[in-house]
């Protein structure tokens, strides 16, 4: 009798739980602690690249070479992704609110993100220079010979020309405005008929600058009446990124 009694005993004195099954619980609770931890560390980066969409806040310079020029551009005006980096490349795109002509912030989400206020930014794409002359400069010898009839009177201060059929820009048409010691103001734009809105980048002209540099500059033409700010200002904005 005393031998079952001595196994009963040892068995009522054993612990519920192993240190064997104790410690590979404690190993089970740390992996599930981690992938946790790990879930919600990634799932807030995913979130916040989804969110961004490609755009990026940061303020930080890129030293970029195009041509003869050098230019220091803050990361959130490029406009993609694979631009944003320092060093000689043939082009890079830019993207900037108007008035304010800034780059993507969190406090203008809205205007980078929501189609129905995308008429309020102004795109730029910088590259070497491959015509002798810009916008203004072709007006005479290139544009003018493309007339079709008699110029219109235009809103805000514009002269309104329109193509030959055959001239190749389809159903663009040219706006010309007089510059005070300068040469005329050209534009090309693809006019909305009644009943539609601009889009984003319905007009499009280029200017010189730098050394070498050319800037092509869409904007909507929901904002011709600014025509003259705007191409002071995108004029100046990139003077002042010229590095030396």
């Amino acid at each position: 009798m005393a031998g079952p009694a001595r196994n009963l005993s040892a068995a009522e004195d054993a612990p519920l739980l192993s240190n064997r099954f104790v410690y590979r619980l404690t190993v089970v609770i740390a992996v599930l602690a981690l992938l946790t931890a790990a879930i919600s560390i990634s799932g807030h980066w995913f979130g916040q690249r989804i969110a961004l969409a490609g755009h990026t806040d940061s303020t930080e310079e890129f030293l970029i070479r195009i041509g003869q020029d050098k230019l220091k551009l803050p990361a959130n005006t490029i406009r993609f992704r694979d631009q944003r980096r320092a060093g000689i490349t043939e082009r890079v795109d830019l993207y900037l609110t108007w008035p304010e002509l800034e780059g993507y912030s969190a406090g203008l989400r809205s205007r980078f993100d929501d189609v129905g206020q995308s008429s309020s930014l102004i795109f730029l794409q910088l590259s070497q220079s491959t015509m002798s002359r810009d916008m203004s400069g072709r007006l005479e010898p290139i544009y003018s010979k493309l007339f079709e009839g008699a110029p219109q009177q235009a809103a805000f201060g514009l002269t309104l020309h329109r193509l030959r059929a055959d001239s190749g820009y389809g159903s663009e048409i040219v706006l010309t405005g007089r510059v005070a010691d300068a040469p005329d103001y050209v534009v090309r734009c693809v006019l909305p008929v009644a009943g539609e809105r601009a889009t984003s980048g319905d007009c499009q002209r280029d200017i010189h600058i730098g050394q070498d540099l050319t800037i092509l500059y869409r904007f909507s033409s929901a904002l011709l009446r600014d025509w003259q700010h705007i191409d002071a200002a995108v004029r100046l904005f990139v003077e002042n990124r010229l590095a030396k």
